[in-house]
């Protein structure tokens, strides 16, 4: 029979499954070193629980306290980069892109997000479909199927 090793603290601790504890009770009444093991664990652990908590000193309670408490304003957010590279100014995230400002073609639930969505999708499908059937023609090409086709050759009857 093996020894505990790492199941003397599970089983001092009770994390062991009702199986395993058995077993590793049915050890300890042959084995007296596990047995000893077991009972300075068992010592070492009720030693720390007779221990107090530390104290925490009452001026580093005052500073934590103080700092939840609220201050001024934020400074405000620099920008992580140069706002000009050789004195031409960078464009900013809006500036790039601009918003679509059109007037809308009318108030009808054809018009909005919905629709250009679904546009989206009408496009994609249809470059899949595209792609695919492209593939298919070209894998297909270089395969051949029976036999050549015949070549058909006039002579002329005199």
């Amino acid at each position: 029979m093996s020894h505990l090793g790492e199941n003397v603290s599970a089983l001092v601790d009770g994390e062991l499954s009702h199986m395993e504890r058995e077993r590793a009770l049915a050890h300890l009444t042959f084995c007296s070193d596990c047995r000893q093991e077991v009972e300075s664990m068992r010592a070492l652990k009720s030693r720390l629980r007779s221990l107090e908590g530390p104290a925490m000193p009452a001026d580093l309670t005052m500073s934590l306290l103080l700092m939840g408490e609220p201050g001024g304003p934020l400074p405000p957010r620099e920008r992580p980069f140069p706002k000009t590279f050789g004195g031409v100014p960078l464009p900013g995230p809006r500036s790039i892109a601009p918003l679509d400002n059109r007037p809308s073609r009318g108030s009808g639930a054809s018009s909005g997000p919905g629709r250009k969505r679904r546009s989206t999708y009408v496009a994609v499908g249809v470059v899949s479909a595209a792609v695919a059937l492209g593939t298919l023609f070209v894998t297909t090409a270089n395969q051949t199927s029976g036999p050549p086709p015949a070549q058909v050759h006039k002579t002329s009857v005199p």
